[in-house]
C-alpha cells in the first residue's frame, strides 16, 4: 500500500539514516547490548548527522523543521534493521518538546546548542517506585530555599531511560504539598544538572529488551537546583505532561507498527530459505495464511499511524486519538511479532536472529507511555463512559 505521508525530503533522510545504521550501528550492535548502551561518542555522531537538531530553531544550531515526521523516519529505520539508537528516542522524542515549548530564551541559549550536538544528553524523570502511570501520585519534593535562589530536591525515580549517561534530567517533582482534593496540582519540572551534589545514579536496570537503552534508578538528596532551571511555570507540570504525552504515544505507535512490519519482512526472508520435510517453510499453507494475516494487520497499523502523523502535523491529534493509535498498534504488533517468531521455530528464540530482539523490545510498548489499560480508560472517557 503506497504511503503519502512522507515527501521527497523525508525519503532522502531515510536513505541517509539507513546507510548510517548499516555502517555505524549494525556491525557493533551486539557489543552495545553487552555494555547496556552505545559509547558516549555515538551520540555526538548522531549530532553531527543532524538527527538531534531537525526540529530545533536555526538560531540554536538546528534545522528549524516542524513536525514529527523526520523522527518517525528514524524510528522506522531502526525497527527495520532491528536496532535502536540507545536513549536517543527519549532525547528527541520526549525531552525536546518540553524544551521547545516551555524553556525560556535564556534556557534555550544554554541548553539547545549542546542538545543538538549531542554534547548534552537528556532524560526525563517521571516514574517513581510508587507512581508509574499515575503521575498525580508523584512524591519527589522540591522546596524553595529561604532566600528564594534555589530549590532543594529530594526523592527517587526509577525506570529512567537515558538515566546513566544523561547530562541534564528533567525531574517532575512536587513544589507544593500534596492535596488529596486536587492530586494534579503542585507539580513542577526542574532541569537538573547531573553533576550536582546529592544527585546519584543507582542501579543500572537490566531489562529483557531494549538492552542498548540505559535505564536507571535515580536519587536526589538535598540537591540544590537554581530557580533559573525551573521549566515553565511552577505548579503547571501536570498540564505540560498531558500535552506532551500525545507525541510520546504517537512515537510508540510508530515504533510498534515499524517493528511489526520488520517482523514480517524477516519472517518472509526466513521461511523462503528454511527447509522442513524437504521443502521450504514458505510452501506450507499455514505459513502463507499466517503471513497474509500478519501483513493485513501491518497495513491496518500503517493506515492508523499515517493518519495520526498527519493529524499531529496539523495540530489536531487529540489525547484520545493518540491513545487509540498506541493501543491498537502495540497490541496488534505483539500478535504479529509473536506469529513471525513462531515461524522461525527454535531459531526465533536465539538472539542472533533479529526477530528475537524485536520480540523482547516490543513488549514494553504496551507498558510505557501509559499502559494499554490506561489507554482504554482514556478512550472510554472520550466516549462519555
Amino acid at each position: 500500500m503506497r504511503r503519502t505521508v512522507f515527501n521527497e525530503d523525508h525519503e532522502a533522510f531515510r536513505e541517509t539514516i539507513r546507510g548510517f545504521i548499516a555502517k555505524e550501528v549494525a556491525p557493533v550492535y551486539e557489543s552495545w547490548e553487552d555494555e547496556g548502551h552505545p559509547p558516549r561518542d555515538f551520540y555526538r555522531k548522531l549530532g553531527e548527522l543532524g538527527v538531534y537538531g531537525i526540529e530545533v530553531p536555526e538560531e540554536f544550531g538546528g534545522a528549524g523543521e516542524s513536525g514529527f515526521k523526520y523522527q518517525a523516519v528514524v524510528v522506522e529505520e531502526c525497527a527495520r534493521a532491528g536496532v535502536t539508537f540507545g536513549s536517543s528516542g527519549v532525547h528527541t522524542g520526549l525531552v525536546l518538546p518540553y524544551l521547545l515549548e516551555y524553556a525560556n530564551e535564556e534556557q534555550k541559549q544554554r541548553w539547545l546548542p549542546g542538545f543538538v550536538s549531542g554534547d548534552i544528553m537528556t532524560a526525563i524523570a517521571m516514574t517513581e517506585p510508587g507512581a508509574g502511570s499515575d503521575l498525580a501520585g508523584i512524591s519527589t519534593t522540591a522546596k524553595l530555599s529561604a532566600d528564594g535562589t534555589h530549590y532543594v530536591l529530594n526523592g527517587a525515580k526509577t525506570f529512567i531511560t537515558g538515566g546513566v549517561l544523561a547530562d541534564l534530567v528533567l525531574v517532575v517533582c512536587r513544589t507544593t504539598p500534596y492535596d488529596p482534593a486536587d492530586r494534579r496540582a503542585g507539580l513542577s519540572i526542574l532541569c537538573v544538572d547531573t553533576t550536582s551534589e546529592g544527585y546519584a545514579v543507582g542501579r543500572k536496570l537490566k531489562k529483557i529488551g531494549l538492552r542498548t537503552s540505559d535505564t536507571a534508578e535515580l536519587s536526589f538528596t538535598d540537591v540544590k537546583v537554581p530557580v533559573a532551571d525551573l521549566l515553565g511555570e511552577e505548579g503547571n507540570a501536570f498540564a505540560y505532561l498531558t500535552h506532551n504525552l500525545v507525541q510520546e504515544r504517537l512515537a510508540i505507535a510508530v515504533g510498534a507498527y515499524a517493528s511489526a512490519a520488520a517482523a514480517v519482512r524477516f519472517a518472509v526472508q526466513y521461511v523462503k530459505e528454511r527447509k522442513v520435510f524437504g521443502q521450504a517453510v514458505a510452501e506450507f499453507q499455514n505459513t502463507k495464511f499466517t503471513l497474509a494475516d500478519c501483513q493485513a494487520q501491518v497495513l491496518a497499523q500503517q493506515a492508523m499511524v499515517d493518519q495520526a502523523l498527519e493529524l499531529y502535523q496539523q495540530g489536531e491529534l487529540t489525547v484520545a486519538d493518540a491513545a487509540a493509535a498506541k493501543l491498537f498498534c502495540t497490541e496488534s504488533a505483539s500478535q504479529v511479532i509473536d506469529k513471525c517468531l513462531q515461524l522461525h521455530g527454535g531459531y526465533g528464540y536465539i538472539l542472533e536472529y533479529p526477530i528475537a530482539r524485536l520480540y523482547t523490545d516490543n513488549r514494553v510498548f504496551r507498558i510505557y507511555g501509559g499502559t494499554s489499560e490506561v489507554m482504554k480508560t482514556i478512550i472510554a472517557k472520550s466516549l462519555g463512559l
